[in-house]
């Protein structure tokens, strides 16, 4: 049995909508308060007229859940479509062809609307083209990851390219903000990114379905009448979107969007759409919460959120692969 459909076996939600609705919307709301009171190295319940909090504290909070947010559901879509759990758009290389087209316009000294511009555009072109290689080469799913994370890894010569030849303050903002870090959010720059990262979303929501049926193999989607390619393209075309928006608003964080929905289909499984409803909540509350850890555990120090995860990730992920490994060589009940 495949790792993903290991996964994807698991026993649905509970179905209590309302409860369970309820429930993680009230909870995380609490959470979202009780981090938002951490600064300074203490705790005080948030003041929201406060200027530090309003100005400084606030964006930084609506940046975290938007970032965990997008990195989260386009993992869960990634997933589908790669028919592999370990998929995540920082391994197959959609993050990192987000961070060449915004390195590269940063090496240019050009800002404004092109840096997210530049992201969306080269994720959605590495995914199309790690697409198109597997079709060229007939890799299957396994080649698939393999083209990914290849094609990942030039975009990312390409990027130390740049930055080699760059002078010291485009290196060093360059620098700061490769390592995931949350730290320069503003509003301003969640007013046109979101709207991208919305269409993103939705997109996946409407090929969601679909994905479910491309889980069982191309030629029994087809039998259920799924448009195979399309399902692709615009699975490919919305998690790209919301990579980008992601890698626009906070640099590279990796692995968020493979743990996220792999510990969500492990504790209730569920149809395609409901795993990345519940990612996209738990990864926006994820990643807040790992953020406020680095601004707090070696204060005055902050640490980036992408340095966080890339300390939980491996774990995660080697823990993950034995689980799979393990699952694929059991040997059948009678």
């Amino acid at each position: 049995m495949s790792g993903s459909r290991t996964l994807a076996a698991l026993p649905a939600w509970p179905r209590l909508p309302g409860i369970g609705l309820g429930l993680a919307a009230a909870g995380g709301l609490a959470l979202i308060w009780l981090l938002a009171g951490f600064g300074g190295g203490q705790w005080q319940a948030p003041d929201w007229n406060d200027p530090i909090v309003r100005q400084l504290r606030l964006p930084r909070i609506v940046n975290a859940l938007l970032v965990g947010a997008a990195l989260a559901m386009s993992g869960a879509a990634l997933q589908a479509l790669f028919r592999n759990p370990l998929a995540d758009p920082g391994l197959i290389g959609t993050s990192s062809g987000a961070a060449l087209g915004v390195i590269g316009v940063i090496a240019l000294g050009i800002g404004g609307l092109s840096v997210p511009l530049a992201a969306f555009g080269g994720g959605l072109a590495v995914t199309a083209l790690i697409l198109l290689l597997n079709r060229l080469l007939q890799g299957g799913q396994a080649g698939l990851l393999i083209i990914g994370v290849v094609v990942g890894a030039c975009c990312g010569a390409m990027v130390s390219l740049l930055l080699f030849l760059s002078d010291d303050l485009t290196l060093r903002g360059a620098m700061s903000w490769l390592s995931g870090s949350l730290a320069e959010a503003r509003f301003a720059e969640h007013g046109y990114v979101l709207p991208v990262m919305a269409l993103g979303a939705a997109t996946l929501l409407l090929v969601a379905r679909d994905l479910d049926c491309l889980l069982l193999g191309d030629d029994t989607a087809r039998s259920l009448g799924v448009q195979v390619g399309r399902t692709r393209t615009l699975t490919a075309v919305g998690a790209a979107l919301l990579a980008g928006g992601a890698v626009t608003l906070s640099g590279i964080i990796g692995f968020v969007g493979m743990m996220v929905p792999n510990a969500i289909a492990l504790l209730g499984g569920g149809t395609r759409r409901q795993l990345m409803l519940w990612s996209a909540w738990v990864g926006a509350l994820f990643l807040l919460l790992i953020d406020t850890l680095g601004r707090e555990l070696a204060y005055p120090v902050d640490l980036p959120a992408g340095v966080m995860a890339a300390f939980a990730g491996p774990v995660f992920f080697l823990w993950l692969f034995r689980r799979l490994q393990g699952g694929r060589h059991a040997r059948p009940r009678l």
